[in-house]
């Protein structure tokens, strides 16, 4: 396979993923359904979402059926190069547990450019555009607890800074625990 065409699965696959993430999280923290870019991801979505939703439940506000989506179009990226690649084998499920951590790893950042939009909003003035407000229902869950603990310096929020160097961390982390599935993979 050309590392061209490698290289647009992967940011097809990587961009998918990120929408159906999304997908669940507008749901799970209840952002607004009218929100014009809400309708462009359910929209985006929906041929492979509503499908799942028939058999996988909603448990409580998160959508399982998005998730599970996430998880088996990051899967379907590693089985379709390994059948390119002819290298198809018994540990294929195996790939699953890396298809996981790839999925854990864009949820990181969504959270990560999230914040990161939101803060250089809050200094441009643009808080009222619709996809810093649905960017804010979406990080906000993320950001109370920081901004709980960590109270502003004068006029300084910092609180921004400390969420996203926890998510740096994970980001960082994420990689040493999937290092140890890698073995099983032969």
């Amino acid at each position: 396979m050309s590392q061209s065409l490698l290289f647009i699965l992967r940011v097809a696959t990587d961009i998918f993923v990120l929408i159906l993430l999304v997908r669940a999280l507008l749901q799970l923290v209840q952002a607004d359904f009218y929100n014009p870019i809400s309708q462009t991801v359910f929209k985006i979505c929906a041929p492979l979402v509503e499908p799942l939703r028939k058999v996988l439940p909603t448990i409580g506000r998160l959508n399982l059926a998005a998730v599970v989506a996430a998880l088996l179009v990051q899967w379907a990226f590693y089985v379709i190069i390994l059948a390119i690649s002819g290298q198809l084998s018994p540990q294929l499920f195996a790939y699953l547990a890396v298809a996981a951590f790839d999925v854990l790893s864009a949820l990181v950042k969504i959270y990560f450019w999230g914040i990161f939009i939101l803060v250089i909003s809050s200094w441009v003035g643009t808080t009222n555009h619709p996809t810093v407000r649905l960017v804010g229902q979406i990080v906000e869950p993320y950001m109370r607890p920081f901004r709980n603990l960590i109270p502003p310096i004068g006029m300084i929020d910092i609180s921004p800074m400390v969420a996203i160097f926890a998510l740096m961390l994970i980001q960082w982390l994420l990689p040493m625990i999937g290092g140890l599935i890698k073995p099983m993979l032969g």
